[in-house]
């Protein structure tokens, strides 16, 4: 399972951080390997982050052509680098 939380440049809410999270989606879950791919908005204030993405592989080997493939690095590069101000990646697998 691959988890980042994260925050936009952009204002909670605006048109453009809307943007971002549908373009994520759709970029991202066209990516082979993807078997799940969530969004979500913090609603806790026990961490101040502003959004979370998880996505789950079905195994190491998936996840890892995933990091590597070109329309990730793209996004990464392009919308990732630009548009997030801070983020928290994790990752996990099964106990």
């Amino acid at each position: 399972m691959h988890t980042v939380i994260f925050d936009l440049k952009h204002a909670p809410g605006s048109p453009e951080a809307g943007k971002f999270i549908a373009d994520a989606h759709r970029i991202l879950t066209a990516v082979p390997g993807v078997r799940d791919f969530q969004a979500y908005r913090q609603c806790s204030p026990k961490n101040d982050y502003q959004y979370g993405f998880l996505m789950t592989f079905a195994n190491q080997k998936e996840f890892d052509a995933y990091t590597a493939h070109p329309e990730h690095c793209k996004f990464v590069e392009e919308r990732w680098d630009t548009e997030v101000s801070r983020f928290q990646e994790s990752d996990f697998v099964k106990l």
